[in-house]
């Protein structure tokens, strides 16, 4: 099949640029999916903002400034924007919803007129997802799909004497971050003063509450503060439908210590993978149970060693077309 991928956001990317520290999630997801359903047999083109147009392990990458609308695609995929589908000629509309999609935000975004002209199914990323989107979701059909991990965590070998006395944020700092560092000062720094905290660079750091800021500079180097942690820590949000900041963590074997906000309770098995508190002092609680106890911990990384590899990107690519 013909399948073409529409992004428009503001990073200019290609698959060259996996390892580096510019892409978001969506990015990734796209990147990865493109790999797979090529080695899968279909014709894929990325059209984003990409400088220079080229091919790239059999995906073309192409500006779209430059698109030709003169070729019908059996599929079309937007990464979030409904209006790029006036761009391509296509079978068949699928669409990355990385947001929860209001009514009133397909007006502001003047995407509802686009939504009902190409009726795309929406791709849905979690339970959390399902439950909380618009109603306008609904209408054409939808594919349930679980995002993967790259090959680099997969094949990437755990060594328990790598560990230290540090807890990990890896996530956006717009995903709580502020309340994470609030329950660290308050709750958990209060209690033990020699644990650590790495998070993404922020003006909330503080190294008097032994808060300092990890590497940030590209993939391996997450891979290396990750596999240095002890814990991982992320409350959730309201806007998190997935997080591949979590799953990879998870790949790694770092336990997880969440709220439960957003599609976190959904990346946990309570008490098998880490720990879903119900408030603060319980998130502070499990926190230091993980740090402080050494059976606590080895269990909960016994558990994550024994599930490594389960999410694959190739299985995503083929659950989405025997959805599509």
């Amino acid at each position: 099949m013909d399948i073409c991928f529409l992004d428009n956001s503001s990073v200019d990317y290609t698959s060259e640029d996996l390892d580096s520290n510019k892409l978001r999630g969506a990015e990734t997801v796209l990147i990865n999916l493109s790999k797979e359903l090529y080695k899968l047999g279909n014709s894929v083109t990325v059209y984003n903002n990409c400088n220079n147009d080229c091919i790239l392990n059999g995906v073309k990458w192409i500006n779209l400034n430059n698109i030709k609308n003169d070729f019908i695609y059996d599929i079309s995929i937007t990464n979030n924007d409904m209006n790029l589908f006036n761009k391509v000629k296509s079978r068949k509309y699928i669409a990355f919803s990385h947001s929860i999609q209001s009514i009133e935000k397909f007006i502001r975004k003047r995407q509802l007129l686009n939504y009902m002209k190409f009726r795309p199914k929406i791709v849905l990323l979690s339970e959390y997802h399902s439950k909380n989107r618009s109603i306008l979701l609904k209408l054409f059909g939808t594919i349930n799909l679980e995002w993967a991990i790259d090959e680099i965590f997969i094949n990437t070998p755990i060594n328990d004497g790598l560990i230290e006395n540090r807890a990990i944020f890896t996530s956006r700092n717009d995903r709580n971050l502020d309340l994470l560092i609030n329950i660290w000062k308050n709750h958990i720094y209060s209690r033990n003063k020699k644990t650590r905290l790495f998070v993404t660079p922020s003006s909330l750091i503080d190294n008097e509450f032994n808060i300092y800021e990890r590497n940030f500079s590209s993939r391996d180097l997450l891979i290396k503060d990750l596999l240095k942690s002890r814990v991982f820590l992320i409350p959730g949000h309201k806007g998190e439908l997935f997080c591949l900041a979590a799953e990879e963590a998870r790949e790694l074997c770092v336990p997880i210590v969440t709220l439960g906000l957003g599609s976190l309770s959904e990346r946990v098995i309570h008490g098998k993978t880490g720990f879903i508190a119900k408030d603060n002092y319980q998130f502070a609680k499990y926190t230091l149970d993980i740090l402080e106890d050494h059976n606590t911990w080895k269990e909960l990384r016994n558990n994550l060693i024994k599930m490594r590899g389960l999410k694959k990107w190739n299985k995503v690519a083929i659950s989405l077309l025997n959805q599509i």
